[in-house]
Formats: structure tokens, sequence, C-alpha cells
């Protein structure tokens, strides 16, 4: 079973929401991703607590939050 960590994009104020689940087709559709939000992208992992983790550190912790934006910027763009 895969974890996955993504990342979601309001389409009303741009605002970022961090997420994790093992079932992301039914997670997206539980956000309402066609009205509300834009999916932006996602991570995969193995093991539930690495995705639980990293979940934590890109709500509770900026540098990563930075980090990760910056590896997005043209996804967030769009």
């Amino acid at each position: 079973m895969m974890y996955w960590v993504y990342v979601l994009k309001s389409r009303d104020d741009g605002e970022l929401y961090y997420g994790y689940t093992n079932n992301l087709d039914r997670r997206l559709k539980e956000h309402d991703i066609e009205k509300k939000w834009k999916f932006i992208g996602c991570e995969g992992y193995a093991a539930e607590l690495d995705a639980r983790d990293r979940e934590r550190k890109l709500k509770h912790y900026g540098q990563a939050r930075t980090y990760l934006k910056d590896r997005l910027k043209r996804s967030l763009e769009s």
C-alpha cells in the first residue's frame, strides 16, 4: 500500500492545503477537487509514518513549505 502527501491550491483565495491519505482518488473527490481546489502535486511513501511526518512538516514548518513552493513554482503559477 502507498501513502500520499498531496498539495491543493484553493480556487478562491490561492491558499495551499497539505494532506495525506492512502487513497488519493477518494480523498480528492472528498475535497471536491473540480470546484474548490486545484491539484498541485503529490509525493508517495511506502510507510504511513513517513507520509504523516512529511505532512506534519509541511503544515508546521515554514522552511519545508518554502522549499516545496520553490520546487513547484511553475505548477503553482498555472
